[in-house]
């Protein structure tokens, strides 16, 4: 196991990390930016290191920084989290060629997994179900374009192949919106990824969204740990999680998770990874691979009882899977709620001063979040600041709880999302189970 570690990362990914590191006996440097001197994990690490202004470009994605602050302070590897450099494949080579353990896969992995089309070939060659379309990038042949529309058959998506986080996609109804789809879609993709190429499948309409957690080591072994649902979305970014997924039978989970592990073993995966899926009609189709460690993470630790990030440290060492896939086991049901720091209604970011902040209790709870009475948010980060997950018996005594939770959880001085938390945890559509991904946009009123 290392001595000590590089934690690139901020807010409460970066705590639960220094706290896995705390059970292994690793010690950890903390990396921050000028605005985040107070956090939590900065105060309780070993070590701290200034690597520049509050501006992420200027710190959280400094890589000569993040990297020099690994060297000052004689660390051995880097956990990236997730987020800002987590899925950047110079970053994983440039800590590598410095002389330094990438706690995460390798460069190329990360590269053919981040660029959709390579990833969809990986996975069609490793019989992992994908979404029917075409594989290749479209041209500037806009019969040809037409033509494959057709085939495919209206809606379709056209999709960026560097994109994620819900960027990058249009969805087309009709041949006359098809070429200026196309060519938009290209722009946006090329200044938002640097990279101009787009792809086209069909666009599901009433689709779930259900992913699979992975772990790979370097010894050729792979398991997966059960799904998650992640279908409560609002444009395309998860408002609630939940393990396992309302509706998925032991079959079906068995077979989508064993061809997930299989791949893992045939793309030299290494690490935690998750494999993102549509649901529609009783059947898969994958749509992309997190390299990383997920926000939701908790949902499966909680339903499994295995820590997944003291599993990414051990496999980074060289060891083997503490595990086997026999050995895993889906016990009850958790459910995680994201805490924002932002308008429950306007959903704008509500950053300033927490006044009074009370952690929920009782059997079955977990609150991961770096605030505390006096916490300032800052205005320059992801409006994220907390996530509570609750675990029962079975799925009911799991909202139950996490109803409970939230009404015992304060946090006052700013605004939140708690109220739109408590709505949906109250919601008969959510309460039944087993809603598409557009339900809760529905219910706001922001799809039609």
């Amino acid at each position: 196991m290392f001595d000590k570690i590089v934690i690139a990362n901020r807010g409460e990914i970066a705590l639960r990390i220094l706290r896995a590191c705390r059970e292994l006996g690793v010690k950890v440097v903390a990396v921050h930016s000028e605005a985040d001197r107070e956090l939590k994990h900065v105060r309780l690490a070993d070590e701290s290191v200034c690597i520049g202004p509050a501006a992420s470009i200027d710190s959280y994605l400094n890589i000569p920084a993040i990297i020099s602050a690994a060297e000052v302070t004689d660390a051995e590897a880097i956990h990236p989290g997730y987020g800002f450099l987590s899925e950047n494949a110079d970053f994983s080579e440039k800590v590598k060629q410095s002389g330094f353990v990438f706690i995460g896969p390798n460069a190329d992995t990360i590269r053919m997994m981040g660029d959709k089309i390579s990833a969809k070939k990986a996975m069609i060659a490793a019989g992992v179900p994908c979404v029917p379309g075409d594989n290749t990038p479209l041209s500037d042949d806009n019969k040809k374009n037409l033509k494959l529309a057709q085939e495919i058959g209206y809606p379709v998506i056209i999709k960026a192949a560097g994109g994620g986080g819900g960027r990058g996609m249009r969805t087309v109804h009709t041949e006359a919106a098809l070429l200026n789809a196309i060519s938009m879609t290209k722009a946006e993709a090329g200044n938002a990824f640097g990279n101009p190429t787009v792809y086209m499948e069909k666009f599901l309409e009433d689709p779930r969204h259900i992913e699979f957690q992975v772990m790979a080591d370097s010894h050729g072994n792979a398991i997966h740990l059960g799904e998650r649902d992640c279908s409560m979305q609002r444009r395309h970014q998860k408002v609630v999680e939940e393990a396992p997924a309302p509706g998925i039978t032991e079959a079906q989970r068995k077979a989508i998770g064993e061809r997930c592990a299989r791949a893992c073993v045939e793309i030299g995966y290494l690490g935690a990874g998750t494999f993102e899926f549509l649901y529609e009609k009783g059947e898969f189709y994958f749509i992309e691979m997190n390299t990383r460690v997920q926000v939701e993470h908790p949902v499966t630790e909680m339903v499994t009882g295995f820590d997944i990030v003291k599993e990414q440290l051990r496999i980074a060492a060289g060891e083997k899977l503490s595990i086997t896939q026999d050995q895993v086991r889906i016990q009850g049901h958790a459910i995680e709620c994201r805490l924002n720091a932002e308008d429950p209604k306007t959903f704008m970011p509500c950053p300033g001063t927490i006044d009074q902040f009370h952690m929920p209790g009782g059997p079955g709870i977990r609150c991961e979040t770096h605030i505390y009475n006096g916490y300032k948010v800052p205005p320059y980060y992801d409006s994220m600041i907390g996530k509570l997950i609750a675990h029962g018996e079975d799925r009911q005594s799991a909202i139950a709880r996490m109803n409970t939770a939230l009404s015992e959880l304060i946090i006052d001085g700013i605004k939140t999302n708690i109220p739109l938390q408590q709505d949906i945890m109250n919601d008969s559509g959510f309460e039944t189970g087993g809603q598409n991904i557009h339900y809760l946009e529905k219910k706001l009123g922001l799809f039609s």
